[in-house]
């Protein structure tokens, strides 16, 4: 059964080439997320100027389940090509996967299994409606906070992501036992969007519930910068007037790709 379900993800790993973003490595990668009833989470490799900050496929996935309220529920990852020993690491140490078995087609495609589902299925829809106002953006931030995987820090940040005014798209920091894998609620909101091809962020309301005066960390206010400088960027400020910028007002002079890529 699990030879057929890497079968089935074939075509969708083609659609999902053309979404990843490495402009620095050209190795695209991609992941299928896969749930008990047959869907699926996507996950593209999303590279940054910044190196280390690059975002892999099974950590874009992983991270987009936990925003989607769906982690639980998932039964294994359809990959690309076979995970590198860090991207194994990462899903081993995740609830559910230190003995999840692997199968292969040969050709490079892996499945790690936790219980293969009977066939696959659809993608989860992760697209929301667009708030209706800035406030009823702040106010979507906040319970989408609700969603963030914070056993260590207990400190959750939930966003909402804003596509070329017509869809919104959650996101909430996910911890890791490995700290340097942990995503922060902004750049998982962004990786999703690209994973589902949704690349043109246009607003993003941002909610830190424990911290009025929270603002995107460094990491997110770099990505951010380069991947949608210009988008409006509603802060939270609880009782007090929310706060709005741009990711490139926050972080002048950023550094971007134009001495990194020839041409």
């Amino acid at each position: 059964m699990s030879g057929s379900l890497l079968a089935s993800a074939r075509s969708h790993f083609a659609t999902l080439r053309a979404r990843a973003y490495v402009p620095f490595s050209d190795r695209p990668h991609s992941v299928l997320l896969v749930l008990r009833d047959g869907r699926w989470i996507p996950g593209v490799r999303i590279e940054s100027a910044s190196y280390s900050l690059s975002i892999s496929a099974i950590g874009n996935a992983v991270t987009t389940a936990y925003s989607l309220r769906c982690f639980d529920a998932v039964a294994g990852i359809v990959s690309s090509a076979p995970l590198s020993a860090a991207d194994r690491v990462y899903l081993q140490a995740l609830d559910g996967f230190s003995g999840a078995a692997s199968t292969s087609n040969g050709q490079g495609a892996t499945a790690y299994w936790r219980t293969p589902p009977p066939e696959l299925g659809t993608a989860v829809d992760p697209t929301r409606p667009v708030p209706a106002s800035s406030e009823a953006g702040i106010s979507a931030a906040r319970n989408v906070a609700t969603a963030a995987h914070v056993p260590e820090s207990h400190f959750p940040v939930g966003a909402v992501l804003v596509h070329n005014n017509q869809i919104a798209i959650p996101g909430v920091n996910v911890e890791h036992p490995d700290w340097t894998r942990i995503l922060c609620a902004e750049r998982n909101a962004l990786s999703t969007a690209y994973a589902y091809g949704y690349t043109h962020c246009t607003a993003l309301y941002l909610s830190c519930p424990q911290a009025p005066n929270g603002s995107p960390c460094g990491a997110c206010r770099q990505v951010l910068a380069e991947r949608a400088p210009e988008a409006t960027l509603y802060m939270d400020r609880h009782d007090a007037p929310m706060e709005q910028s741009t990711p490139a007002a926050l972080l002048p002079s950023f550094f971007n790709s134009s001495d990194l890529i020839s041409g």
